[in-house]
């Protein structure tokens, strides 16, 4: 097996192309040459320090790929350049990320959910990547387990030089005192801006499966986690695969987490483990990335995988504008007085159009009132993402609705599920749906697996709709369709999934998945 030079960590396509020339071609050639030898060729910026360190890395390279059959790559072929005769000292241009103060504060344009059994290391990773622990709440804290959806936000920098991909968290950690920002820690290069990105963090513990679902309706891509450290699958890592499957989420990164607490030959069992698991399903071609997320380790391959695999999705800001809630807050401490409270804030994704800081928005369905419900109607004072304020909001990424909303109407998520867009431009609110049902072949949340039935009369289910949960009760069963009514009511985005949960030995179980039937 060969590989191309570019592969080998601080070796960019400037230094690559020096080796080629010199009739270092392949990375074997590379790992196989004596540190004296590579220095005697004289070939620009390569002393005799930096000889040894390639030389090092591509002997580490080989080792590695050799290990982890995923990771290696074809090699190309090259032609071979004769060596060209030295220059004047030529100006180097501006680089693209030299206005990276600015293009952090761009509005994250994708957004990638991590998703796992419980304990396998998902908010562990969102920290190592972004300095966020996205576990915020007391209760999360106290139990060390995530409850509710984490968000975190991060900028992916390039290295043209190096060929090597980080986040500008990584950046900033690996920045030695006196060094200036936005420079490659390997070679001081200026990075380059390539996109902003948010996170999603599921929940991974059993009881909390419709959390996890509702999170699927806002991710464009996702990162499985499995655990070295355990027999993969593990019950929710089956069940959060089979949710992956039902939202159409088909861009997946495996990420073999926690390689630090086994030894090699246990991380190649638990390998040869999650490919015999994924086989046949939706994430047969992700590739496998072994990750120490405490210790940062293939992190920099982490963050290549969400530039390779996982693009920023194609968005039309012609279209009507709807945004789905999936956190709402009260910001104001207590004791404010009420003359200087905020207005509530409503926090999730823009699902299509656009919308821009003074526009009136109605949110659906809305409070209830005498048993019915009644939209609210209120205007966007500011959009915010982090601690960066945006003048409009498009798709992607995760954004913060500043409104003038009563603070009591958005407390403690009081609005998840509710859809957001302009006025009388939103679907009806609906308490009956009629469904096209597809069910599982088996329970995949228990430990053992069984049948899963037929949905009965009367029966109770837990159907989630974006980020909506609600009740469903079969109360009609037809010969291609079930009638369920809906307590409480939704305003459901046109095409919706709906995922189908039922009671099984005390605890919701993913069962199935339904769409609206066209008759």
């Amino acid at each position: 097996m060969t590989y191309v030079l570019e592969e080998v960590s601080g070796i960019g396509k400037a230094t690559a192309d020096r080796l080629r020339a010199s009739g270092i071609d392949t990375v074997e050639k590379l790992a196989s040459i004596t540190q004296e030898a590579l220095t005697q060729l004289k070939i620009k910026g390569v002393g005799e320090s930096t000889a040894l360190r390639y030389i090092k890395n591509a002997q580490k390279l080989i080792k590695e790929k050799s290990s982890y059959p995923e990771l290696k790559k074809k090699d190309k072929p090259l032609k071979q350049e004769k060596p060209q005769k030295p220059g004047p000292t030529q100006k180097v241009k501006p680089s693209k990320g030299s206005n990276l103060k600015d293009l952090i504060k761009k509005q994250a344009e994708c957004n990638i959910g991590l998703v796992g059994h419980v304990d396998h290391g998902k908010t562990t990773l969102v920290k190592a990547l972004t300095g966020d622990w996205t576990d915020r709440h007391s209760e999360e804290q106290e139990r060390g387990i995530s409850i509710k959806l984490g968000y975190s936000n991060a900028t992916i920098l390039h290295c043209p030089e190096c060929d090597e991909y980080l986040t500008y968290y990584m950046s900033e950690t690996a920045r030695k005192k006196g060094k200036p920002r936005f420079a490659c820690p390997a070679c001081s290069s200026t990075l380059e801006f390539k996109r902003n990105i948010s996170f999603v963090d599921a929940p991974g513990h059993e009881i909390l499966m419709a959390t996890m679902l509702s999170g699927a309706s806002l991710m464009n891509g996702a990162c499985l986690l499995v655990s070295a450290d355990e027999v993969c699958p593990q019950p929710q890592t089956r069940e959060h695969l089979a949710a992956l499957n039902i939202a159409g989420i088909n861009k997946i990164i495996i990420i073999q987490n926690k390689i630090d607490a086994v030894s090699k030959k246990q991380a190649l069992e638990n390998y040869e483990q999650i490919k015999a698991f994924v086989k046949g399903t939706v994430a047969d071609k992700a590739p496998i990335i072994p990750v120490s997320a405490v210790f940062g380790a293939n992190l920099g391959l982490v963050v290549r995988a969400f530039e390779e695999i996982i693009p920023s999705p194609n968005i039309s800001e012609e279209d009507e504008f709807q945004f789905l809630v999936a956190r709402s807050f009260d910001i104001n401490r207590p004791g404010t007085k009420i003359n200087e409270l905020n207005g509530g804030v409503i926090g999730g994704s823009v699902l299509k159009g656009k919308v821009k800081v003074g526009e009136d928005i109605e949110i659906r369905p809305g409070i209830r009132v005498k048993n019915k419900y009644s939209p609210l109607k209120t205007q966007i004072i500011s959009i915010s993402q982090g601690n960066n304020f945006l003048d409009d909001a498009k798709p992607g990424g995760l954004i913060g609705l500043g409104t003038k909303l009563d603070p009591a109407l958005t407390k403690g998520d009081s609005l998840i599920g509710h859809l957001v867009g302009r006025p009388d431009t939103l679907p009806e609110v609906i308490s009956e749906v009629e469904l096209e049902v597809k069910l599982l072949e088996r329970v995949l949340g228990s430990e053992v697996q069984m049948k899963v039935q037929q949905l009965k009369h009367n029966e109770k289910l837990l159907l989630v709709v974006g980020t909506e949960k609600t009740a469903g009760i079969v109360v009609k069963i037809l010969k291609s369709s079930y009638i369920l009514n809906l307590n409480p009511p939704i305003c459901a985005p046109a095409n919706s999934i709906f995922a189908i949960s039922r009671i099984i030995n005390r605890r919701y179980r993913l069962i199935g998945y339904g769409k609206e039937f066209i008759k």
